[in-house]
């Protein structure tokens, strides 16, 4: 079973880095060539490439195989309700904009600044799902193994008295 977890493990990961790829790449194309300050919400995505290049760089460093990599469920779901927020800003920033709803899918590979907005909308709400989903493989993992590894002296027989095993700790 552990092989089976480390491959949902692995396919997570290399969802959350291209969807957070995706989403850098298109916010990180839009700050290089947007010139006006005043008219865009820049904070907004800022905050968005930041968390989309924090989420790269661990996203990296957990898909390298090691024993621990399952007991970080809990930055998996700190990244993920980072991604929860640049989502709802998104979403903020979005309705104040005139763009339509926040699911209005219509002419969404039209390319214009608009369309490029729902699509990151999309894939930081992916991404977040996958973060989330990502914690709870781990959660699972955790629990699930935690009550396999032996405490030491359990099972021990040794002839002590009136005591008759040793510590568990």
């Amino acid at each position: 079973m552990p092989v089976f977890s480390r491959l949902i493990s692995i396919i997570l990961r290399i969802g959350e880095i291209g969807c957070a790829a995706v989403v850098a790449g298109i916010i990180g194309n839009d700050l290089a060539h947007f010139d006006d300050a005043d008219s865009f919400p820049n904070a907004r995505w800022i905050y968005t490439i930041v968390v989309a290049g924090i989420s790269i760089l661990l996203g990296i460093i957990w898909l390298i195989p090691f024993s621990e990599s399952f007991t970080l469920w809990i930055g998996d779901l700190l990244v993920s309700f980072a991604w929860f927020a640049a989502f709802g800003i998104l979403v903020n920033a979005l309705n104040k904009m005139n763009c339509g709803g926040t699911f209005d899918w219509g002419h969404i590979t039209d390319g214009g600044v608009c369309d490029r907005w729902k699509a990151v909308e999309a894939f930081s709400f992916i991404s977040a799902i996958l973060w989330l989903v990502s914690a709870i493989v781990g959660v699972w993992f955790t629990r699930r193994t935690r009550d396999r590894r032996p405490i030491a002296g359990d099972g021990l027989r040794t002839r002590r008295g009136f005591w008759g095993r040793r510590h568990a700790v």
